[in-house]
């Protein structure tokens, strides 16, 4: 190799390290040749959300009465029809799905400090009824669905009992109890913790009007 090139070269390794100590020497001016990192990468936080689907975040436990009655027209109840009275308890859900997300429900800041979510309401999930602590209160019979009763194998047809038991679950649930708004609440104590954790400080999470 000829001795000029070799010379180049320490020349130029030699100039590197005159620099950097002299960087060191004086941080005020820096070293010019110090590396630097930009983070380009944009957030998960949409693609982590869709991949969560939703998000339970409040359960109610509620009671109630069903009074279900079935007449025959110009029959007398005491000779045909049926009275129940039910004793309906069981739970609701509620949540916030978060399946159907579009790119513009996620705002992020250039700084990625700054977080704007926008969410749709929370909604209540199937009421679940509790058939260990739900019970027939009482059950009054025409003579003649009594009489029917003792040739049958399977007496009575309680389905739309459930039905109805489950309805008055929700009724009830919708009706002022809070949950739709203690879910909410808990969705966005949930996301503004996970943000945090992230890095961001500045963070506001919407929900969209019913």
């Amino acid at each position: 190799m000829p001795g000029w090139l070799v010379g180049l070269g320490i020349a130029a390794v030699s100039l590197y390290l005159l620099v950097g100590w002299i960087g060191g020497l004086l941080p005020d001016l820096g070293n010019p040749f110090s590396e630097e990192t930009v983070d380009r990468s944009g957030p998960a936080l949409l693609k982590s959300l869709r991949n969560l689907e939703e998000y339970r975040a409040a359960s109610g436990h509620f009671e109630s009465i069903v009074d279900l009655e079935r007449d025959t027209r110009f029959v007398p109840s005491a000779i045909r029809g049926e009275r129940v009275l039910f004793v309906a308890v069981g739970s609701i859900d509620a949540g916030v799905s978060f399946a159907g997300l579009d790119k513009g429900a996620v705002q992020v800041s250039e700084d990625r400090r700054s977080a704007t979510i926008m969410l749709p309401p929370a909604q209540l999930y199937e009421p679940r009824l509790d058939f260990e602590r739900s019970y027939v209160y009482d059950r009054d019979r025409g003579a003649i669905d009594r009489l029917t009763d003792l040739f049958d194998d399977d007496p009575g047809d309680d389905s739309e009992l459930y039905r109805l038991a489950e309805e008055k679950l929700e009724l009830a649930a919708r009706g002022g109890s809070g949950l739709l708004a203690r879910a909410e609440q808990n969705t966005r104590t949930m996301l503004t913790g996970l943000l945090r954790s992230l890095g961001f400080t500045r963070i506001e999470i919407r929900f969209a009007a019913v």
